[in-house]
């Protein structure tokens, strides 16, 4: 289980199956303060279930890797989702698999646009945070509670995943 997987243009089309894009955009807009602010709404659900579950907010700053990435490994939240946020118009790699009979099946590799956020599901199989470049600060929504909301896979052989041209 091994190859090289070409990341590609996050939309909130093609990322759907996992997931929400978290964006300015949209239907779901309204203006607030007077109108000096526009507010674009639920753009994302935060989930969060089992004992003494709650939503957390917290901040984190990633250290970028280098490419092309070696993915070794991937981790699912069986209690809650997971949102990253950036807070600088930089984008960042996402790296995603559906749930399989034996684990993660073959890896989906996206790159955010500008200040595109994202919102994995619960119990969503994904890469670690994989800032692009330079170090980057990030807004995250999950879940604190009880229990373990943390199961890591470790590939047999590592998928390679490459930045398009012109994405460094």
């Amino acid at each position: 289980m091994s190859g090289v997987i070409i990341a590609r243009q996050l939309t909130r089309e093609n990322f759907a199956p996992f997931g929400d894009v978290i964006e300015i955009g949209g239907d779901n807009h309204y203006p607030i303060n007077g109108g000096k602010a526009e507010r674009y709404h639920a753009l994302a659900t935060a989930d969060a279930t089992g004992s003494n579950a709650s939503v957390l907010i917290s901040m984190v700053r990633g250290t970028p890797y280098a490419f092309p990435l070696k993915l070794t490994m991937v981790e699912r939240h069986p209690f809650g989702s997971q949102a990253f946020i950036p807070l600088s118009p930089r984008p960042f790699l996402v790296v995603v698999c559906h749930d399989g009979r034996d684990g993660p099946e073959i890896p989906h590799a996206f790159i955010t646009a500008p200040g595109q956020g994202i919102n994995y599901r619960r119990n969503l199989w994904h890469g670690v945070l994989t800032p692009i470049g330079e170090s980057q600060d990030f807004l995250i929504v999950d879940r604190g509670g009880d229990g373990s909301n943390l199961e890591e896979f470790h590939f047999s052989h590592p998928y390679e995943i490459h930045l398009p041209d012109g994405a460094a």
